[in-house]
């Protein structure tokens, strides 16, 4: 199962002893996370949306997002994942054992973070920092994914093969600014700044198709992406491998959606994110968690977040 009911939620719950958004109007205090400028998009948290977020908890249950990264998972380009295990031998008169592990893998594989060193235009990354400053042959300088903080705000789930009437949406589907706006009006939620939102295509039923998971995917487009950006999200994922459509841009652009987000307007992308019991349940509102691993220089991260509601 890829669902957990928690024992109890009163951890998250002692955050929030209100409903969303009546505390920051009774106290008024609401502070911004994170000052940082290359945490992009992250600037844009405050206090109160985390209390907002603790205040949608009301079953305390949880929802793993991560899918399992190995061997097999399917990947772009030429990337590897290999795992090799090593016995630490035996020690000591109680005879004690061990093992010990040694990964040799690209970051990008599985669900992960693509962090803001990830993407570039014509050279020049998010803040108009140019890729010198950024990039170094063992590692980012800049931007490295071990920088990203805690991400804890709401989470929205737009279930788009839903709103296609189906259960996989077809290859190369591309949802527009029109198509999220209808999805999210059906399914009773709205955008709001500092949130994460997931988009739920069903394409997970096809990760064993690695050619066809990975090459036609359906996705948000150009125009979806930026009127997300528009609503102040901080995050931006899909059940597809790079989270954008693999139908062709209009005006013949390689990787759009990437772009935009990423480069332009300092916004994460989550990728390959299972969000399968979400739309089970029928789940479009939640608190979502993520923190990611700090590999030094890393420019994305294999993660595994989580929905709580």
């Amino acid at each position: 199962m890829r669902k957990f009911v928690a024992v109890t939620a009163a951890m998250v719950l002692a955050a929030c002893s209100t409903q969303p958004g009546e505390e920051a109007e009774a106290s008024g205090d609401s502070e911004q996370l994170y000052t940082d400028p290359d945490v992009g998009a992250l600037t844009g948290l405050t206090t109160a949306m985390v209390r907002d977020a603790a205040g949608l908890v009301t079953e305390g249950q949880v929802y793993r997002l991560g899918v399992v990264s190995g061997p097999d998972t399917p990947v772009f380009g030429d990337r590897s994942y290999a795992m090799e295990t090593i016995d630490l031998g035996t020690f000591g008169p109680n005879q004690v054992t061990g093992n010990d592990d040694r990964v040799t893998t690209h970051l990008g594989i599985g669900t992960q973070i693509d962090g803001l060193g990830h993407i570039g235009i014509a050279g020049v990354h998010y803040g108009g920092v140019p890729r010198s400053e950024v990039v170094s042959p063992d590692g980012l300088v800049r931007y490295g994914a071990e920088n990203i903080p805690p991400i804890v705000t709401r989470g929205v789930m737009l279930d788009m093969a839903a709103y296609r009437g189906v259960e996989v949406t077809e290859p190369i589907d591309s949802f527009g600014a029109a198509d999220l706006q209808a999805a999210a009006e059906a399914q009773g939620v709205d955008i709001r700044p500092g949130d994460v939102v997931l988009v739920h295509t069903g394409w997970l039923e096809r990760i064993d198709e690695p050619e066809l998971f990975i090459n036609q995917a359906p996705g948000i487009n150009a125009e979806g992406a930026e009127w997300l950006a528009d609503q102040g999200v901080v995050a931006v994922g899909s059940d597809t491998s790079s989270g954008e459509t693999n139908a062709p841009d209009p005006e013949g652009r390689v990787l759009p959606v990437h772009a935009m987000l990423i480069a332009e307007r300092g916004i994460y992308i989550l990728e390959t994110v299972d969000t399968r019991d979400l739309a089970a349940d029928g789940v479009h509102e939640f608190m979502f968690v993520l923190s990611p691993p700090r590999l030094q220089g890393s420019v994305q991260a294999i993660v595994n977040p989580v929905a709580i509601r």
